[in-house]
């Protein structure tokens, strides 16, 4: 397989300092050296230049750091598009969670060219399916997959080009353990599939992800967004909103495992991951580990 290594170093989406630093913890942690182990080819596409806040000012309290967010995300659409345009698969390092909406407005873009259908896998502590008019905090961390289900700001659903990135039908979340009252109203208004943190101790990790997987078999592209607090803080301290109660270490990688078996995963976004709150670099580590897992690491 041919990756594509991109680097977005953001912190602007969220309400704490040091995912920018994201980035450069997975690639000291070998993350290039080990895909090529597995061997596929690995080219570092290098970092979309971010400033950083010190230089910016809030102009809306709603929509925290929003132009240049905006202008970030639009350079990593156009790169994203590009890069699936020439048959590659994207990896997209992150940074905090709002560089999705530029992702997906990339894989929109490829797929309307392609004429070919979306699915989105999020894994993920929170929904992000805030608006500027549902958000507690105006942080764009919390807004990325509303904005790519065409709801919030023009600003950030027409990143991509002016459509709905993704049908909510086609978006299944994943160890979900904390969401906000205006979330919860969308997933229900838009009946949105959310296996949460109570499911898979009921059921295990196995059975959920076949039913996840099931809900998305008509799909020809599947992005895999994996914020890193999906799981829990013992195994993975250092990211940038912490929540008790998440994914053990087998469970995180069983759904790397499981994407590589099912073979429809098509690019692949890591977020969250903040040094500054880590232990020697233990999370980026395990985020290189799950990386591994999805491109066919396996025991024996």
């Amino acid at each position: 397989m041919k990756i594509h290594l991109l680097g977005v170093p953001m912190d602007l989406g969220a309400g704490r300092r040091g995912v920018d630093m994201g980035p450069s913890a997975i690639r000291i942690a070998g993350v290039t050296e080990r895909l090529r182990a597995l061997g596929h080819m690995v080219q570092d596409e290098g970092d979309i230049p971010i400033k950083n806040p010190e230089q910016l000012k809030i102009r809306n309290e709603k929509l925290k750091y929003l132009p240049e967010i905006v202008r970030a995300c639009t350079i990593l659409a156009h790169k994203v598009e590009k890069i699936m345009h020439s048959g590659g698969f994207p990896l997209i390092l992150g940074g905090d969670h709002s560089i999705a909406v530029g992702t997906m407005g990339g894989i929109a873009a490829h797929a309307q060219w392609s004429k070919k259908k979306v699915g989105v896998l999020w894994v993920d502590a929170h929904g992000d399916m805030n608006t500027d008019e549902t958000s507690p905090s105006g942080n764009i961390h919390g807004m990325p997959l509303a904005a790519s289900m065409g709801l919030g700001a023009l600003e950030l659903t027409s990143i991509g080009g002016d459509f709905r990135k993704i049908d909510p039908s086609n978006v299944v979340l994943i160890a979900t353990r904390e969401l906000d009252e205006g979330e919860r109203k969308f997933i229900k208004q838009y009946s949105i599939n959310v296996f949460t943190m109570e499911e898979i101790d009921k059921h295990g990790m196995a059975v959920v992800m076949v039913k996840a997987l099931r809900k998305l078999r008509d799909v020809d592209l599947l992005h895999v967004s994996f914020d890193l607090d999906a799981v829990d803080p013992t195994v993975a301290p250092g990211v940038g909103t912490p929540v008790k109660g998440g994914l053990n270490y087998r469970e995180a990688h069983l759904i790397m495992e499981t994407l590589n078996e099912n073979g429809k995963m098509t690019s692949l976004e890591v977020v969250e991951v903040n040094p500054i709150l880590d232990n020697r670099n233990q999370s980026a580590e395990f985020a290189v580990e799950l990386i591994q897992s999805a491109f066919g690491k396996k025991i024996l």
